[in-house]
């Protein structure tokens, strides 16, 4: 099973190229909500939300995403609220700043004036006269591979056959608010080449019940994963998994307490030599959990490896989670910080459990919400 599903989206994903017409196959989802900057990073600078846009105010600094991303489509809007001499940029494929710098070194998609949309360090990636001054402008970036190309407000802009170099990296935003003014971005989102959904956000297709009926215990309600918190079965995805990235975003009430379950048999099993694992889904900073074991609190491998950080938001906020495994190595990232990267060199116990099986959505009997439940192959 493992096998058929990395042939299944290497095939999809390689028989897709820029030049295609026909759809490509990826998961799509929002990468800001219009509310507040759940999912971004802001370091040096001063971001917020006003009037349902994502505003840079202040500073030189970088606001990026929770996540890297490989092949993707970016679409979004942007306006420079000075009427010249504006100038900021967006990132793809792009580290973090380092050596006290503000901003990363590549690759940058520039807003300043006179060269929008183009991308510095690519000479071929330049346009000219598809900007609306003073107006709301769209983008769509399309990187696959070492390719890209780049379409302004509607019309092709520029495209580039090879030289990005990269397999992944953020999608961040440049702030140079004194250099460049302040702008607005909106309609932000993403297009993941490669992932799939595992949760159609209509029904629980593809999901079932461990034994039970699951419609005791879970139900979908506006695009979410819910459970009630009455007693019954943790739900079992119909599908075995091997290797894979699995990207998440959950929300808990206060002290709430759940867990995604990787790799288990069909009986859950997470607990010894021959079970799969459970990554551990807490509210962290409840009172209730204040001497918790190390390994008990969230994104660590339960009973295994402990969170490096926790880095959990307040009960009620959505929080981000990505579960990367391959082999004997996991590698948890929890909104934004890598907390785990553990393989059975450091702890033997990994050596032991299941390399191949099924996902779970643990009941504790606590409400718990899920959402853009999506798997494609391990990061680079």
């Amino acid at each position: 099973m493992r096998l058929l599903l990395s042939l299944t989206l290497l095939l999809s994903f390689s028989l897709s190229s820029l030049a295609d017409d026909a759809p490509r196959p990826g998961f799509r989802s929002s990468l800001f909500n219009g509310k507040d900057l759940a999912g971004w990073h802001v370091t040096g600078c001063k971001a917020a939300v006003e009037d349902g846009n994502l505003v840079i105010q202040e500073g030189d600094g970088f606001v990026r995403t929770d996540h890297r991303y490989t092949d993707f489509v970016l679409e979004l809007d942007w306006k420079a609220r000075r009427a010249e001499k504006y100038d900021s940029g967006i990132y793809f494929r792009s580290e973090l700043p380092t050596d006290g710098k503000p901003w990363p070194k590549q690759y940058q998609i520039n807003l300043l004036q006179g060269g929008e949309g183009n991308c510095i360090g690519v000479k071929e990636a330049t346009s000219k006269g598809l900007i609306k001054p003073g107006d709301w402008n769209h983008f769509k970036l399309t990187v696959i591979g070492d390719k890209a190309e780049m379409e302004i407000n509607g019309k092709p802009a520029w495209k580039v056959d090879s030289g990005i170099e990269g397999k992944d990296g953020y999608i961040g935003i440049q702030v140079e608010v004194a250099g460049g003014g302040q702008f607005e971005f909106k309609n932000i989102f993403v297009t993941e080449l490669g992932h799939e959904e595992v949760f159609n956000g209509k029904d629980l297709a593809g999901w079932e019940g461990a034994g039970e009926d699951a419609a005791k215990c879970w139900k979908v309600e506006e695009g979410q994963i819910v459970c009630t918190g009455q007693k019954g079965p943790w739900l079992r995805s119909q599908k075995e998994y091997g290797d894979f990235n699995l990207r998440l975003d959950y929300k808990l009430r206060p002290g709430g307490n759940s867990g995604v379950y990787v790799r288990v048999p069909a009986d859950g099993n997470h607990h010894g030599d021959g079970a799969g694992v459970e990554i551990q889904v807490l509210d962290d900073k409840a009172e209730r959990y204040k001497d918790l074991k190390p390994y008990q609190f969230t994104g660590s491998v339960y009973a295994i490896a402990p969170a490096k950080e926790h880095v959990s938001r307040e009960a009620g906020q959505w929080n981000s989670l990505e579960i990367d495994v391959q082999g004997t190595r996991y590698h948890i990232i929890h909104n934004g910080i890598t907390i785990i990267d553990a393989s059975d060199a450091d702890f033997p116990e990994i050596k032991g459990r299941r390399a191949n099986g099924f996902l779970g959505l643990q009941n504790h009997s606590e409400e718990v919400w899920y959402k853009n439940l999506r798997l494609g192959p391990p990061m680079p």
